[in-house]
């Protein structure tokens, strides 16, 4: 409150100022008199006392729901400023912080979302995430990079929490008996998409720490200060190209070696145990709905006995009585915690199967019991021009549309629903992941005869599995309000084309863009009609009110 008042009174300038919210995660919106207030949640565990916080601040200071975004955070949107100090004491008093969930900081570091529980994992990254994220906390560099800096951590080789689009992405394996990571460096996403690098194929676990010191002092001397667009590490791997890139690298190093660096002390994990079976009376059966709940949105854990449930959140969006709800059910069915997912839904661990009935009814009776979790259905989506200032369009409602598409009658049932990715953003700097989507999708406008048309460009075949990231192919722009037809159309083509066995992904990835265009059909190449040009879900005409992002602040 300090600063805001010295803000207030013309003693910091607004740069100054930016600058100092900013670092503690609160993002202006396309709004001016509101902000975005991010809550950091490091590889995406909360517990109860977290979940009931983040309700209060929904409630008291927002909309009465939060967002859960890509990178495992929760973002509550429309916060008078003057509201923004007493809304983070509130997280404060429950553990959480906002520190440097924005600005040109190390961001939060995210991990895979079943860690502990996941039957591939070479080992539980989640003691080691929690120690990277521990060492860059409020860290001296960490407050003056160049700009942001995003670190991830999966267990296993399919790399499930997006390690090769990321600055530094750790992937678990063990190497002789010795834990250990396979290091990428200089990945990212954005206009300008680009797969990380190798930086190691094999580094022991007790290095972690050093390795992630090297790359954050490489970042701190050598991203471009002057351009913020060109501010990434991936922009510093251009520069010197890989070879010059590796030797700077190995500077760094040898100069940590030589300061004899400390390895990283692991935290312990909570050691909750996991609440004892919860059953239903079953006269008539299972419950309406469970089997084909159960068949997407559960997984059996490595641990025997055990199995672990997605809530599927439509958009990312959970309400302040939802959270409420969720936190007094998480120690009836699990162990007390739940992780958010890069994905924008929620994992709960440690059930009891033979409490998964019981758990479903409870969930269906506070209104999170959707299915086909990781299907065409489970659409990712940013904010888009809804609160976003860089948005060109309202993705949050072409994505929404999307899914009722997808439920229609013609479509429902088909096979490329259940393993088809798809992900949308309001613009291109790719905040949706469209870049790594079976079926991505990025806003742009379209001028027609002095009429400005909302679209949006396909992508298609992007991904990110076990041989790294590739980026979905640009293959034609739609009509915004076409797009949830465009989509069906996709699944059709697959379900026509597809060789036996083979997958979305691969289908995706290898389908030749005119045999797209040509089954699109009018869908994409007949000009708009004047009654597309405002977007879905806007009833007035279609106006690109793209502002100053903070992003690169």
């Amino acid at each position: 409150m300090q600063k805001l008042e010295a803000f207030e009174r013309g003693e910091l300038t607004p740069d100054q100022f930016r600058t100092f919210r900013l670092l503690r995660g609160v993002y202006g919106q396309r709004q001016s008199d509101v902000q975005m207030i991010r809550v950091k949640i490091p590889f995406g565990r909360i517990g109860p006392d977290q979940m009931v916080a983040l309700a209060d601040v929904a409630d008291r200071y927002s909309r009465g729901f939060g967002h859960v975004t890509t990178r495992q955070n929760v973002q509550l949107h429309f916060v008078k400023l003057s509201d923004s100090e007493a809304a983070q004491r509130r997280l404060d008093e429950a553990g959480l912080t906002t520190r440097e969930a924005c600005g040109n900081s190390v961001r939060t570091v995210t991990a895979c979302a079943q860690a502990a529980v996941c039957a591939g994992a070479a080992f539980d990254v989640s003691p080691y995430a929690e120690a990277i994220t521990r060492h860059f906390l409020r860290h001296p560099l960490s407050s003056s990079l160049p700009r942001k800096f995003k670190i991830a951590f999966s267990g296993c080789d399919t790399d499930c929490a997006f390690g090769a689009i990321h600055d530094v992405g750790f992937i678990a394996k063990v190497k002789d008996g010795q834990r250990g990571f396979k290091v990428f460096a200089a990945g990212g996403l954005s206009t300008t998409p680009q797969a990380a690098l190798v930086l190691h194929d094999f580094v022991p676990a007790g290095e972690m720490g050093r390795v992630g010191e090297a790359l954050v002092r490489m970042f701190h001397a050598l991203g471009n200060r002057d351009n913020k667009a060109r501010a990434r590490l991936k922009y510093v791997l251009r520069k010197l190209g890989e070879e010059g890139f590796r030797a700077k690298y190995q500077e760094q190093r040898a100069a940590i070696d030589a300061e004899a660096f400390a390895e990283l002390t692991l935290p312990e994990q909570p050691d909750n145990a996991p609440a004892p079976p919860v059953s239903l009376p079953l006269a008539g059966g299972q419950p309406e709905g469970y089997l084909a709940w159960r068949s997407t949105n559960v997984i059996g854990q490595r641990q025997e006995g055990y199995a672990a449930a997605y809530v599927r959140l439509f958009l990312g969006d959970i309400t302040s009585a939802q959270l409420r709800q969720l936190a007094e059910l998480v120690p009836r069915f699990g162990d007390g915690t739940v992780r958010l997912t890069v994905d924008q839904n929620i994992l709960i661990p440690w059930v009891d199967k033979r409490s998964l009935p019981a758990l479903y009814v409870a969930l269906r009776e506070i209104g999170l019991s959707l299915g086909d979790v990781h299907t065409a259905l489970d659409v990712t989506s940013c904010p888009g021009a809804e609160s976003c200032n860089l948005a060109v369009t309202s993705s949050r409602n072409v994505s929404r549309a999307i899914a009722e598409r997808l439920a229609g009658a013609d479509v429902a049932g088909a096979s490329g629903l259940a393993g088809t990715t798809i992900k949308v953003s309001g613009c291109p700097n790719s905040c949706g992941q469209h870049h790594v989507a079976d079926i991505g999708w990025h806003g742009a406008a379209k001028h027609v005869k002095g009429t400005t048309f909302p679209m949006y460009q396909l992508h298609l075949g992007g991904g990110v599995d076990g041989n790294g990231a590739r980026f979905g192919r640009q293959v034609v722009k739609v009509v915004a309000r076409r797009v949830p037809d465009a989509v069906a159309v996709l699944v059709k083509l697959f379900e026509s084309d597809h060789a036996e066995g083979e997958t979305p992904a691969t289908f995706f990835q290898r389908v030749d863009p005119k045999r797209v265009v040509a089954a699109l059909g009018d869908v994409a190449a007949a000009a708009p009609m004047p009654e597309e040009q405002s977007d879905i879900g806007e009833a007035t005409g279609f106006h690109v009110a793209i502002g100053a992002g903070e992003c690169a602040a």
